[in-house]
């Protein structure tokens, strides 16, 4: 299976999980998406952490299927310049309309080209997919990109300011 932390450097880990599914698991109905067709709402599940170093000055929150038939990968959503005391994200963050996220956070446009979450939606018979969640500490209070940067740029900008990473996947499969 692809990782996609294969040829990212060794940093330490910290704690990312979700009330909303375990790690490993399915996500739920309303986490895959009504946009692309679905049968979701297109709401990202809630998010809480712990244990970020000592010196963080921001996150960046990445979702991407490593599985999707592309040969890059899919991204569903990248938000950055979350700031450093926040601890949780709640159900349905990444739904701009629904204003749940702190005022310095930037949410870059995902591979539909909507700056927000993207449920998931992997093609009818193409087996599981992995969402991994990823929530990367920064040694930097905010990064400087334009709202049209793809989530690879944002990857390759704080490349040289991560400090550690948590990190969770779950599923989801469209039957044939």
């Amino acid at each position: 299976m692809n990782d996609p932390n294969w040829n990212l450097p060794q940093i330490p880990s910290f704690t990312l999980e979700s009330p909303d599914v375990d790690a490993g698991g399915v996500l739920p109905d309303w986490a895959r998406s009504g946009i692309a067709g679905a049968g979701g709402q297109d709401r990202s599940p809630a998010l809480r952490w712990s244990g970020a170093p000592e010196g963080t000055g921001s996150f960046a929150l990445t979702v991407y299927d490593p599985d999707a038939p592309t040969g890059s990968g899919f991204w569903h959503w990248a938000v950055y310049n979350l700031p450093a005391t926040l601890t949780e994200l709640p159900t349905d963050a990444g739904n701009p309309d629904a204003d749940l996220l702190p005022e310095s956070a930037h949410t870059l446009p995902n591979e539909l080209g909507l700056a927000r979450f993207l449920g998931a939606a992997p093609p009818a018979g193409h087996g599981p997919h992995r969402y991994f969640f990823t929530l990367t500490a920064l040694d930097v209070d905010h990064l400087d990109l334009q709202d049209t940067s793809t989530p690879a740029v944002l990857g390759f900008n704080f490349l040289g300011h991560a400090l550690a990473r948590a990190q969770f996947f779950a599923t989801s499969e469209t039957s044939a």
